[in-house]
């Protein structure tokens, strides 16, 4: 498994691991319902104040822990064998990845990323990413999938138009292209408008470390968002993020 990492910041001393105490998963769930519920408005209110699933018995949960011991940001990750024998991965809720399944290689998908609000100055994201990439150099992962989400409390309209920005910028080979089960509607009211928007800091992560869009968007009426599937070829990471990330290259 991933060393721990640590990391001095803004007065703030983290420490980055795979979580390996049952505590630690659920004040990781505990930061999960508290971002999506406040930023997103999405419906998890079932009385225990934690968000938690299916999937998550059989993810491994990365999280970073600041000097008081408090999960400042987590995400997950579920190993393509073992989304083989519980019956797929979380993102096949939401998208047909036949397609995308039929290529070569091994697959894994990462999802449930959040970052504490007063910790989204980069050092815990960036700290997030180094054990993600130490795990999938230490797994040869080939494909890393995951939904990435856009608020929708606005009524869509700029979940479409950063859907169309991340299309005309960064968007799969056919090969990869996958189908919504739930189509997100247009807006109706007004027509979209043309400027650019600000992309949320999480996706313009992924769209640096060289992820693309894998086709349209699907509404996900829990989370109150709209999920667009992205892909990342480990393989195609760029040179100077490699580095950043202690991604190793992997020999045959």
């Amino acid at each position: 498994m991933p060393n721990e990492s640590r990391v001095s910041s803004s007065g703030r001393n983290l420490t980055s691991s795979v979580a390996t105490k049952p505590a630690q998963i659920v004040a990781a769930q505990r930061l999960r319902h508290e971002v999506f519920t406040s930023e997103y408005g999405a419906d998890l209110e079932t009385g225990t104040g934690i968000d938690q699933d299916r999937f998550d018995p059989w993810c491994e949960h990365f999280v970073v822990i600041d000097e008081s011991g408090e999960v400042v940001a987590t995400t997950r990750l579920l190993h393509g064998e073992v989304a083989t024998k519980i019956g797929g991965f979380y993102s096949e809720d939401e998208f047909d990845l036949e397609r995308l399944k039929r290529n070569p290689g091994l697959f894994a998908e990462l999802g449930r990323t959040c970052i504490r609000s007063d910790c989204r100055s980069g050092a815990a994201l960036s700290m997030l990413w180094s054990t993600v990439a130490q795990y999938l150099a230490q797994e040869r992962i080939d494909y890393l999938l995951g939904c990435a989400s856009i608020s929708m409390l606005d009524g869509g309209y700029k979940a479409w138009r950063i859907t169309q920005q991340l299309q005309r910028d960064h968007m799969a080979a056919d090969d990869f292209r996958v189908t919504p089960k739930r189509i997100l509607p247009h807006p109706a009211s007004q027509p979209l408008k043309t400027a650019k928007v600000e992309i949320p800091p999480l996706i313009r992560t992924y769209m640096r470390l060289g992820a693309e869009v894998c086709g349209e968007p699907c509404w996900d009426p829990a989370f109150r968002c709209a999920d667009l599937l992205v892909l990342l070829d480990v393989d195609k990471l760029a040179a100077r993020y490699a580095r950043r990330y202690k991604l190793e290259a992997r020999t045959a």
